[in-house]
């Protein structure tokens, strides 16, 4: 299984590749009013208007010192949607035997597992079951 792996306040995260359409640099936001919290607003990408979501808010992660300078573009269904992350770190390849499922509390349903590198540990997020909380 390919991932992509990102960082949001120093805390590496990870979404299967295969929902990944592409990882753009920041980019122009238009706010939309009266919109829920956790949308940071559209952004046209080569003419597709796409929701932009605040993964922070989502993850219920604080904001960090660095600004947040990559969007990763995730197909959703029949939907696009955009995610702000600090940066983009990379893609790897990985066996599906290295993920640590984990008990989590309904809340946290989205993580799918634990991705135990001898190094550093990743957490896999289904970012499908994340916004539809």
């Amino acid at each position: 299984m390919q991932v992509i792996v990102f960082k949001v306040n120093e805390e590496q995260f990870a979404v299967e590749a295969s929902s990944v359409q592409s990882i753009n640099d920041m980019m122009e936001i238009t706010n939309v009013p009266k919109s829920a919290a956790y949308i940071k607003g559209l952004i046209n990408l080569r003419g597709n208007i796409i929701s932009l979501l605040d993964i922070n808010l989502l993850l219920d992660i604080e904001k960090g010192s660095i600004e947040q300078e990559n969007i990763i573009i995730l197909n959703l269904k029949e939907e696009s949607v955009g995610v702000t992350v600090d940066q983009v770190d990379e893609v790897l390849e990985i066996e599906t035997d290295l993920i640590e499922k984990i008990e989590t509390d309904k809340d946290k349903a989205y993580i799918k597992g634990i991705i135990n590198f001898k190094d550093r540990i990743v957490t896999l997020i289904d970012i499908g079951k994340l916004i539809e909380r």
